[in-house]
This record gives C-alpha cells, structure tokens and sequence, in this order.
C-alpha cells in the first residue's frame, strides 16, 4: 500500500506528460511481486516499441530533409535571417516564411545550426 501511495505521489508532481511506457514501467515498480502483471505489462512494453519501431518517413518529411540540406549550404558562419536565407535560393524562396523556420528549429534542436537573437532579429549560423 506504501508503494501505491508514493507512486499516487510521483504521478501528481511530474512536470512533464508521462509516455506509455514510462507509466507501465512505473506501474511494474508497484506490482512487482504479482508475475502475471509484470508479465503482462512487459509484453504490452514490447507491443509499443514495435509499434514505435516500424513507423517509415512520410513524402513530406523526406522532401524537408532535401530542404534541409539547401538551407545548410546557404548558411554561413556570419548569420542570416530565415528571409535571408530564402533570398539565397531559389527552391527556399518557393516555401513559406514559417516553413523555412520550422525547418531551421529542426536544425537547431540537432545541433546543425545555431540561433543567435540580437535586438528582434533571429540570426541562424552554422553550427
């Protein structure tokens, strides 16, 4: 019952969604002495990683990476802002504004590009 309790506890006070597999692995910790529960909820651990494991790029999601690789050409080490960087290209001035800068988020969060802000300009470097 103390386990439930603490476990009631860490639930409530997480700051971020838990996924599903981090719940069934909290919920293993809880009722780790029953076997048919732990066997249960490691076979439903699997079903999700497989699931999570097949998932194939869609269209649009290779043809940004094809985006991706223009804009890391353009860029250079001085800055350029995402209007910048379209004017640089042809096939990057056919997108959109947002799209162009959803793009070099993506760049960012993996460490491809650099986003320096100064005053209320956003200024992309390669990283």
């Amino acid at each position: 019952m103390k386990q439930l309790v603490n476990f009631k506890k860490e639930v409530l006070f997480m700051t971020k969604k838990m996924t599903k597999v981090e719940m069934f692995n909290a919920i293993k910790t809880v009722v780790a002495d029953n076997e048919e529960f732990v066997a249960f909820i490691d076979h439903e651990i699997e079903l999700l990683q497989r699931k999570t494991s097949n998932k194939k790029a869609t269209k649009t999601q290779i043809e940004n990476e094809g985006f991706k690789d223009i804009i890391l050409s353009v860029l250079s080490n001085e800055g350029a802002t995402v209007t910048e960087i379209q004017g640089k290209n042809d096939t990057l001035a056919g997108l959109s504004n947002q799209r162009v800068s959803a793009l070099l988020r993506q760049l960012v969060n993996d460490d491809k590009v650099v986003k320096v802000v100064e005053g209320k300009k956003s200024l992309f470097k390669i990283a």
